[in-house]
């Protein structure tokens, strides 16, 4: 059986979806998703593919009526946990996300909440104790602030049941980032992107990595430690709307700052539907002004594994750039 998943995990690896857009040559330009804002929930039960349904209320009471005299228990609202959760994040600005640690989970540490901001000058880590996954409505109205970590987080995406092209490409990378780093490094559930995988979410700047390969794992967060961002394999922030995104990439390309912090956008200007005009900021009183265009290219290509073709994919292409 296990000659078989080797063989089988093999197979992915060459015909899944990632490695087709990696054949293809698709671009990692301006593909972060949006995430201003995040929410961590350790998990430690079998992931669904809609992660948030694997919620779970710790201790159901039964409604009047609804169970006969000694029998089970039922619980409607437990399904509908997730659903509510899911509902508090985009009226906050969240994005949640399933985490667990790597390899064998230790049951007697309590699981952990997390909130990250990912905002420019607010960026910032906030870690809870998660007694029961109710909770998580206590940790979203205020009641539970956490403590600071000044730790960054590096969440791999793993969510097999949603894309398998994301576990058997993000589990190497998640071992290597856990060998190294293993308070900081967490699997996550899916963040976007399954062509892309493996997909790395660097905290709490909210810098989004593709088509990471164990090798370069380490590489990454050494270049974070040092406040700096690897281009050749960055998708974006998801701090920043695509359009500066683009602008920031092609700043980068031209021979700009690497630095994190470096090349926020100072003015976004719509100048047509798809064309744009970026004001960046550079180190001290610098700015580049860049202006792109969004163009939405088919390919004959699924762009999931479990996907259709054709399908349409957006590209961002340059138009000027100057600094000043």
């Amino acid at each position: 059986m296990r000659r078989a998943g080797v063989v089988a995990e093999r197979y992915r690896a060459e015909t899944g979806c990632a490695a087709l857009a990696d054949g293809r040559g698709d671009s990692l330009v301006a593909t972060a998703p949006p995430a201003e804002r995040w929410l961590l929930i350790e998990s430690r039960a079998p992931w669904s593919r809609n992660a948030l349904t694997s919620l779970r209320h710790s201790s159901p009471e039964p409604r009047p009526g609804s169970a006969e005299p000694g029998g089970p228990a039922e619980d409607p609202s437990a399904e509908n946990l997730g659903a509510e959760v899911a509902r508090r994040c985009a009226q906050l600005g969240y994005r949640p996300v399933l985490i667990r640690r790597y390899g064998r989970i230790d049951r007697s540490v309590p699981r952990r909440w997390g909130l990250v901001d990912c905002r420019p000058g607010r960026e910032s880590v906030r870690w809870g104790v998660l007694p029961s996954d109710e909770h998580l409505l206590e940790v979203l109205d205020g009641a539970d602030s956490g403590e600071v970590s000044q730790e960054p987080v590096y969440l791999v995406c793993t969510h097999g049941r949603h894309d398998a092209c994301c576990a058997v490409r993000g589990r190497p990378v998640t071992a290597a980032l856990a060998a190294a780093y293993p308070e900081r490094t967490w699997e996550c559930s899916h963040v976007g992107g399954d062509r892309f995988a493996a997909n790395v979410v660097v905290l709490p700047h909210g810098l989004f990595y593709g088509h990471l390969a164990a090798p370069r794992a380490v590489e990454l967060a050494k270049h974070y430690d040092e406040g700096l961002v690897v281009p050749d394999l960055f998708r974006g922030s998801g701090a920043f709307v695509p359009p500066v995104q683009a602008a920031q990439h092609f700043a980068r390309a031209a021979g700009h700052s690497l630095v994190v912090d470096d090349l926020r956008p100072r003015a976004l200007r719509q100048l047509a539907g798809n064309h744009w005009q970026v004001d960046l900021a550079l180190s001290g009183t610098g700015l580049v002004t860049v202006e792109v265009s969004a163009h939405l290219d088919t390919v004959d290509a699924k762009l999931t594994c479990a996907g259709t073709a054709p399908a349409t994919v957006r590209r961002f292409e340059l138009h000027h750039i100057t600094s000043s």
